[in-house]
C-alpha cells in the first residue's frame, strides 16, 4: 500500500495513535467537533469532548467505529478539551492516557482503564501527579519497561514550565538559545504514575549541538512518537508552525537523539500529528489532514500510508500534498 487512505468519513478525527492488540490495529484519535469559536494559535477552536476508538483487521480493510470510549462529562476533574491520547496494555488491562484541561484551564494528563482495547474506559478521579502539557505517547521497550513522552508548545502550555515546575511568565526561549524539548519519564509498574522525574528529550544536530529555539524547521513543537527499528530508537515529532513531521535517532529511550530528517512534508491544514506502526512485516504512517473539510484546520481526517526505510535506516520522505 503506497497510496494514502482516509480511514473514517462519518466524523472528523485527528492525531491517530495506532497499536496492534490481539492481532488487530486499534486507532486512538482525537475527535474534532465544530465549536463555533474563531481559530487561534492556542487551539481554543478545538472542542474535542470525547474519544471514539477504531479497529481494522487489515491495513486496507474495513474500519470499525467502536463508539464513544470516554466522554469529558464522565471525568471528575475535567475542564475542557480532550486532545491527543495514547493507549498501552499491561497485565490484562488497557490504559488510555489523555491530556485534558482541568477546572483551572491547565493541561494535565489523565488515565482511564478498560479490560478491552476498544473500551469503554473508566477514568481515575485525578490526573497523574506531576503531569502537565499534552500529547502523551507511551512506548514499550523490549525489556518490558514503559516510557511516556509528552509536551507541546503554544496551546500545549509547555513553554510555561522549566524543570517540571510552572514559571510565572511562560514564553519560548530566544532564537539563539536551546529549544524547549519534549519530556520523557519511565512509568511505574502500576502504569498510573511516573516512576521518576520527567527529563528533557534532547535533540542535537549532526555536530552534537542542541537544536536552537529559532530553528523552526527542526525543533520540537508537539506530537511525540517513539518506535524502534533495527535496534535504534526513532523519536518523531511535529515542528508545528513549519508543518513538518521530523525524526531523530538515538541509542536508548532517553536519548540524546540526533536529528535525521523529514518524514512528512506539510499537509492541507495547520497541524501535523502522527503515529508509526509495524503490521505484518510493513511499516505505516498514520496522520491526518484537512482536505475533506475543505481546509478547516480544526476539522481533520485521519489517514494512513506505507512508510519506507532506506538501507542505512533513514526514512524516505513522504509528500504530504499527494494522494
Amino acid at each position: 500500500m503506497k497510496k494514502k487512505r482516509y480511514l473514517v468519513d462519518n466524523l472528523y478525527t485527528a492525531d491517530p495513535a495506532a497499536h496492534v492488540f490481539n492481532g488487530k490495529i486499534y486507532i486512538y484519535p482525537s475527535h474534532d467537533i465544530e465549536s463555533g469559536i474563531p481559530e487561534n494559535d492556542l487551539g481554543d477552536h478545538f472542542d474535542m469532548r470525547d474519544y471514539h476508538i477504531f479497529s481494522m483487521e487489515e491495513i486496507d480493510g474495513e474500519v470499525t467505529d467502536h463508539g464513544v470510549a470516554l466522554d469529558v462529562k464522565n471525568i471528575p476533574w475535567a475542564g475542557r478539551q480532550l486532545w491527543d491520547s495514547d493507549c498501552a496494555f499491561k497485565n490484562g488491562k488497557y490504559y488510555l492516557y489523555f491530556p485534558l484541561k482541568d477546572k483551572t484551564d491547565i493541561f494535565r494528563i489523565g488515565v482511564a482503564i478498560s479490560e478491552k482495547p476498544e473500551g469503554p474506559f473508566k477514568p481515575l478521579d485525578a490526573p497523574m501527579k506531576g503531569s502537565y502539557s499534552i500529547d502523551p505517547c507511551v512506548f514499550l521497550d523490549d525489556d518490558g519497561s514503559y516510557y511516556m513522552y509528552f509536551g507541546g508548545l503554544w496551546g500545549g502550555q509547555l513553554q510555561r514550565y522549566r524543570n517540571n515546575k510552572a514559571i510565572e511568565c511562560g514564553q519560548e526561549p530566544k532564537d539563539d538559545e536551546p529549544a524547549l524539548f519534549a519530556r520523557v519519564a519511565k512509568l511505574s509498574d502500576n502504569m498510573l504514575e511516573f516512576a521518576e522525574e520527567p527529563r528533557d528529550v534532547i535533540i542535537v544536530d549532526e555536530n552534537g549541538e542542541l537544536l536552537k529555539a529559532g530553528d523552526h524547521e527542526r525543533r520540537f513543537f508537539e506530537a511525540s512518537w517513539v518506535h524502534k527499528y533495527n535496534g535504534k530508537y526513532y523519536f518523531s515529532y511535529s515542528t508545528g508552525n513549519t508543518h513538518l513531521l521530523c525524526y531523530a535517532v538515538g541509542d536508548n529511550p532517553y536519548g540524546p537523539f540526533t536529528y535525521k530528517g523529514v518524514i512528512l512534508t506539510p499537509v492541507v491544514g495547520w497541524t501535523t500529528h502522527h503515529s508509526i506502526l509495524e503490521f505484518k512485516g510493513k511499516w505505516y504512517l498514520f496522520h491526518h489532514d484537512c482536505k475533506p473539510s475543505g481546509g478547516k484546520t480544526w476539522l481533520r481526517s485521519m489517514k494512513v500510508v506505507e512508510l519506507e526505510y532506506n538501507p542505512d535506516g533513514s526514512i524516505k520522505t513522504i509528500d504530504g500534498m499527494t494522494d
